[in-house]
């Protein structure tokens, strides 16, 4: 398991990114996903630390990442205060076209093989398929 541990500080992308990197270089097979991978857990990671940490440096967003014999599992899991998933307006609605809200859950939804919400929201857990 490979874990990384940021404030919720904008900067903090650039160090994700970093990690996100090494894994694709190190991990086989992983960087045949890297488009679907950096996009739904990126998106996943960013809205942990503006919507969940509301960008309070003094709280943390811990991503995991593990491998099983099936998949390549990322965990993300910030200390807000969670949310309702199911409440998300669906980006492609007409009504919700030009609304901001809901991008980030619905492109992890659609890239991952598997989404969870854990912990009122707080723990996301993405899982992709390994070898396709």
């Amino acid at each position: 398991m490979k874990k990384i541990v940021l404030a919720s500080t904008l900067t903090a992308n650039n160090d994700f990114l970093n990690f996100l990197d090494e894994l694709f270089m190190d991990i086989d097979g992983l960087a045949e996903l890297e488009a679907n991978v950096q996009i739904a857990i990126c998106e996943t990671f960013n809205n942990a630390i503006v919507h969940g940490n509301k960008l309070n440096p003094e709280k943390v967003v811990t991503c995991t990442f593990d491998i099983t014999e099936l998949d390549y599992i990322f965990t993300i899991e910030d200390e807000g205060e969670g949310f309702d998933h199911t409440t998300i307006p669906d980006p492609t609605l007409p009504e919700n076209v030009e609304k901001t809200e809901g991008r980030g859950v619905f492109l992890t939804r659609t890239l991952a093989d598997s989404v969870e919400y854990l912990n009122g929201g707080r723990k996301v857990v993405i899982r992709f398929e390994r070898n396709k």
